[in-house]
C-alpha cells in the first residue's frame, strides 16, 4: 500500500461535488465504492455485493492485535454484512470522508445500531451503539479487489462495557 494518500485537486473536488473529476462515470473507483458502501455494506442489499466485488477479495484486517488477511468471496461477505444486521438491527450507516486516487478510494464512515447481539462474547444490552471505521479499496476491471480496514474496537468496546453496566443481573 502507499505510503501515503496525495490528493489531487481533481479528488477533492469529486468529493465536495460528486459530479466533478469523474466521479459520475460509474465505472470509476469512487462510484464503484460508493455503490458498494450505499447499497451492501449499510445493509440495504447485501445480495447486491456480485455487482462490486471480485469472484476473490483480499481483505486486510488491521487491529491492534494483529493484522490479518482473509480471502472473502461476495456470498461470505454478503453473509458479514447480514451478521451485522443480526447484531445491530437496521443500523443507519454514513460515509462521512471518501477520497480517491487512482485505483485507490479511502473511507471513512460511521455506523449506528442497537446492541441486539453479542459481539465479543458479553450479553445484548439493546443499547445504541456506534461504530466508526476507515478502509481503503483497491478497484481494478470495475471490480473491488482488495481492502485494508480499521474500525475502532476500542471505542466500541468501552460503549459496550457502560451499556452493560446500566443492565441488572
Amino acid at each position: 500500500m502507499r505510503s501515503s494518500i496525495v490528493m489531487t485537486m481533481a479528488a477533492i473536488s469529486s468529493v465536495m461535488s460528486p459530479g466533478i473529476a469523474g466521479s459520475s462515470d460509474p465505472a470509476s473507483p469512487m462510484a464503484i465504492v460508493r455503490g458498494f458502501l450505499s447499497e451492501v455494506r449499510s445493509g440495504r442489499d447485501p445480495d447486491a455485493i456480485t455487482r462490486y466485488f471480485a469472484p476473490h477479495v483480499q481483505a486486510h484486517q488491521i487491529t491492534s492485535e494483529a493484522e490479518t488477511t482473509v480471502d472473502r468471496t461476495p456470498e461470505d461477505y454478503a453473509n458479514h454484512v447480514r451478521e451485522f444486521l443480526r447484531t445491530y438491527g437496521r443500523f443507519s450507516f454514513r460515509i462521512e470522508d471518501m477520497i480517491a486516487q487512482d485505483d485507490r478510494v479511502f473511507v471513512r464512515w460511521r455506523q449506528d445500531g442497537h446492541h441486539l447481539a453479542s459481539v465479543d462474547g458479553e450479553r445484548p444490552t439493546g443499547g445504541r451503539v456506534t461504530e466508526i471505521t476507515t478502509a481503503v479499496y483497491r478497484v481494478s476491471g470495475g471490480k473491488i479487489r482488495e481492502y485494508w480496514i480499521q474500525s475502532d474496537r476500542k471505542g466500541l468496546e468501552v460503549q459496550l462495557q457502560r451499556l452493560a453496566a446500566t443492565i441488572r443481573p
